[in-house]
């Protein structure tokens, strides 16, 4: 925990913690040359001495300086002083959208759309560089105090280009927005963040989310296993086109979804539109079964690696280890 008024390289001035988070902490600072607030991310002391920690929190620099766009959270600098790591980024003031969604609900199905459009057209901007966000979920979307939306943390977001290093990396994600081949074991693809994106429309369209269980493991079945709730269940005025966009992008088979972000915009925008009142529901072509099952092993914190043992989470978070043979869910925080 770094103290009030130390100047990270003489220039970035702490003035108080923000946040946390399992790789790192997160402190408002003041920038003395540019004289603006800033957000200062810092790579915790207890994983500095792990290579691949460090090598992990480089990538999230590199993967995001690559990103410019209105609605990502801009990087202003990288650097490292006497072996902490840290990355300088855009200052956001207001709240994340987790509790955006608890003050603000029921949020007009006009406003969900605007906030969607949002977070789309940034993933989009994303997958365009080949960079799959993998831990979307409303606690990485900011909303300032005009109502625009940003999105956050791309700490294990990877370049498709790495392929080497996305079978063998250890991968975190929120349990409620996990699509289920990541739940699976499977490796992420830009379907995956179309899955997480469905849930994330769930939740503004209902205030909840749709999968809940007394552990993450058996939250991670239920996607899987179950079906999404038809949002209309909840709130029966929901228009049909609009039910339809959260069931096309949480369909299980990751074929039936949305082949890219920018399609899943498009039907969005139009979802309140008079001329798709009448659509029928959507429904999967395909069974939901994902392939062959696979085996969820008794979780053993004491067989945990360094690298696990560093990356554990919150309970409604998920630590999931992709290896070679990605058939197993290793383990589940």
């Amino acid at each position: 925990m770094m103290e009030p008024g130390y100047a990270v390289s003489g220039r970035y001035q702490i003035i108080r913690p923000i946040g946390e988070g399992g790789m790192a902490n997160v402190y408002l600072a003041q920038d003395l040359i540019l004289d603006r607030q800033v957000a200062v991310k810092v790579l915790r002391l207890d994983l500095r001495n792990d290579p691949n920690t460090v090598r992990r929190f480089k990538r999230e620099a590199l993967s995001t300086t690559e990103l410019n766009h209105p609605n990502i959270v801009s990087i202003y600098d990288v650097g490292e002083e006497n072996s902490m790591q840290y990355i300088v980024m855009e200052y956001v003031q207001g709240a994340d959208l987790k509790k955006y969604i608890v003050e603000h609900f029921p949020i007009p199905y006009q406003r969900v759309i605007d906030i969607m459009a949002q977070i789309l057209s940034a993933v989009q901007n994303a997958h365009d560089h080949n960079i799959i966000h993998r831990d979307l979920k409303p606690q990485n979307i900011l909303v300032d105090e005009a109502g625009n939306v940003k999105i956050s943390d791309f700490g294990i977001a990877i370049a498709l280009s790495e392929t080497a290093m996305t079978q063998t990396n250890t991968l975190l994600g929120s349990v409620h927005y996990l699509s289920p081949e990541q739940a699976r074991g499977s490796m992420a693809t830009k379907r995956s963040d179309i899955y997480s994106l469905g849930i994330i429309l769930y939740e503004l369209l209902t205030g909840m989310v749709p999968f809940e269980g007394e552990s993450a493991v058996s939250i991670a079945i239920k996607h899987f296993q179950n079906e999404v709730p038809p949002v209309r269940n909840y709130d029966p005025r929901i228009p049909q086109a609009l039910e339809n966009v959260v069931l096309k992008a949480t369909a299980k088979d990751p074929d039936e979804r949305y082949s890219g972000v920018k399609i899943m915009a498009a039907d969005l925008a139009t979802s309140l539109s008079a001329s798709r009142a009448h659509e029928p529901k959507f429904v999967p072509n395909k069974a939901s079964d994902l392939g062959e099952t696979k085996v969820i092993p008794a979780l053993d914190p004491e067989g945990l690696t360094q690298t696990d043992q560093a990356e554990q989470v919150t309970e409604a978070t998920a630590a999931k280890p992709l290896n070679q043979t990605p058939k197993k869910l290793r383990s589940l925080r």
